[in-house]
């Protein structure tokens, strides 16, 4: 009877009530939502002053293959159409949980058997050189702006506060070591096929983004540790990708130079697909990869890519890629283009179901949640993946090296297509919250 006593007694020491001990089903959740306020009803739809903010990017990106590099200069362009005077701004930087003096590091757990030996505990990870090499931050007259960069957040402190309805425009520099993606994981990196010295790149998360701010919270600026994701801003992009002239690109957004990148009858074939509604038209086949893949052209090529009212920009990049697409007829009457991108290693099983799957996903989550807003929608594969942004998924789901795969390999792949596709609704249309309510776009997007 002591022990009860006492328990009750510590219980708001232990920084738990009562309440919390014993779950009460019909508990209300003040605790939980927000206040409604003029900017959010008590539903959570949007109030009468309702705002958010947009963030716009111009992107230049170098792809180094032969480092594994990545080199960028974006101007990003951001409006505050909160009623707050914005003093600085803050930006993710989550390349920076790859760097040598990460937190990361701080949460991973493993254990040790009785016979461990000292260079197995030195991973891949803790010698690789990572995280965004921030070489300039500029505002749009080139004058230095002041900025501290805290792990993978960076504050930049404006001249002058940023006023209700005004915006800021100012520059930055960067460039990062690309990660092996299959040596110290991560969202987005290189795969690297080492027979015919050869790569796969799958990028995202490549620049520094705007933190969201928001009215309930300020600014957003909880560290990125690799496993919580994020809410971002949405905005208009405009993207330059150079590289190798041999790589295919598949990105976010519409190819917006596609007459400088495709020749003619790659045109006519992209058209074509544009009225296939039953199956993909083959862009380019396995045989041409198989070329690309020995030849290696010396040159590079930039693609640019538009993509408006998204919240990220992904890409993905290889001379060893396959492309194929068709025509996707939504619910309202609009179409869309679904279209994968993978290498011979994918067949054949990718040639038969990726761009079919894609197109299902559109079809039924449109059907079901609310219309695919977007002119594309992209499948890329590389192996043991499944990871999403805007109008991009990148997934695994690989055969055997004699082409066979089981019916677990099959229904793998399709069902990660149709997840990662899926994810496009939830969070990317339907902007939730990753980082602090995960449950939401991960639940809803398998409910779906």
């Amino acid at each position: 009877m002591r022990f009860f006593t006492l328990l009750f007694v510590l219980l708001p020491f232990l920084g738990f009530s009562q309440e919390d001990r014993f779950q009460d089903p019909f508990k209300q959740l003040y605790r939980e939502l927000p206040t409604p306020n003029s900017y959010r009803t008590a539903s959570g739809a949007p109030g009468h002053e309702y705002w958010q903010q947009k963030a716009d990017y111009i992107i230049d990106v170098v792809l180094d293959e032969e480092k594994q590099k990545i080199s960028g200069k974006e101007t990003i362009t951001y409006h505050n159409n909160s009623p707050d005077y914005l003093e600085y701004l803050w930006l993710q930087l989550d390349q920076n949980m790859r760097a040598k003096d990460s937190d990361r590091s701080l949460i991973q757990q493993d254990k040790l058997s009785s016979r461990e030996r000292y260079r197995n505990l030195i991973s891949p990870a803790s010698q690789f050189d990572g995280g965004f090499k921030i070489t300039t931050v500029t505002d749009d007259a080139g004058n230095a702006l002041p900025y501290v960069i805290n792990k993978t957040m960076m504050r930049i402190d404006l001249p002058e506060p940023l006023s209700p309805g005004e915006k800021v425009s100012f520059n930055i520099e960067w460039w990062y070591n690309i990660n092996n993606r299959l040596e110290i994981g991560g969202r987005s990196g290189y795969e690297y096929f080492e027979d015919e010295d050869n790569y796969i790149f799958t990028i995202a998360q490549f620049y520094p983004r705007m933190c969201v701010y928001i009215d309930n919270e300020g600014w957003q600026n909880k560290q990125f540790l690799g496993r919580g994701e994020f809410t971002l801003t949405f905005g208009d992009f405009q993207v330059s990708i150079t590289a190798p002239e041999d790589h295919l690109i598949a990105a976010t957004g519409t190819l917006e130079n596609i007459k400088d990148i495709l020749p003619g009858n790659k045109i006519d074939l992209l058209n074509k697909a544009k009225d296939s509604f039953e199956q993909p038209v083959v862009i380019y086949s396995e045989d041409e990869a198989l070329k690309r893949e020995k030849r290696k052209a010396k040159g590079n090529k930039t693609w640019t890519f538009k993509a408006d009212n998204v919240r990220d920009f992904a890409f993905a990049s290889s001379r060893k890629f396959i492309w194929d697409a068709m025509a996707v007829k939504l619910p309202n009457g609009k179409e869309t283009m679904a279209m994968s991108m993978y290498p011979k290693e994918g067949n054949p099983l990718w040639e038969k179901y990726s761009t079919k799957v894609v197109a299902h996903t559109l079809k039924w989550y449109s059907h079901y949640t609310v219309e695919y807003p977007y002119p594309v929608c992209w499948s890329v594969h590389t192996d043991r993946i499944g990871m999403e942004y805007p109008m991009i998924s990148f997934n695994g789901g690989r055969p055997e090296k004699d082409g066979t795969y089981s019916e677990r390999t099959k229904y793998g792949l399709i069902g990660v297509i149709i997840h990662e596709v899926g994810h496009n609704f939830f969070p990317m249309i339907i902007n939730s919250d990753e980082r602090q309510w995960t449950w939401m776009d991960e639940g809803l997007t398998t409910f779906v």
